[in-house]
């Protein structure tokens, strides 16, 4: 196939190659965008780490602790201990000035222990 002289740019080699540039520019971009996803953030020990020394992870564990307490004993019931356990999220949101990351847990997870109603 012959070509003209004077041909558009778009197709030359040079406006192909100028698109894989950005092709790969784009994909850089995005993996190091996703990293911590893509990649971890470093590890569990560094995670659990960080969560014993967030005040809001250490007051809702021992409520918690204490709400499970409560079903083995029998004195309250799955449904009770789900509500109660929302209530303690509450508590140790209002306690620690909202430490802890967004409602919910950080990164939108609910804290450990913190079972959802179902």
């Amino acid at each position: 196939m012959a070509q003209a002289a004077n041909g558009a740019f778009i197709d030359r080699p040079a406006a192909r190659a100028l698109a894989a540039l950005v092709f790969v520019g784009a994909a850089a971009f995005l993996g190091y965008y996703e990293r911590d996803r893509l990649f971890g953030s470093g590890g569990a020990a560094e995670g659990q780490a960080g969560a014993a020394n967030d005040p809001f992870a250490l007051c809702f564990a021992e409520r918690a602790a204490q709400i499970d307490q409560m079903v083995k004993d029998k004195v309250v019931s799955a449904a009770q201990a789900a509500d109660f356990k929302g209530r303690a999220e509450a508590m140790c949101r209002a306690q620690t000035k909202g430490a802890g990351g967004p409602p919910g847990g950080a990164g939108g997870r609910p804290p450990p222990g913190f079972t959802p109603l179902r």
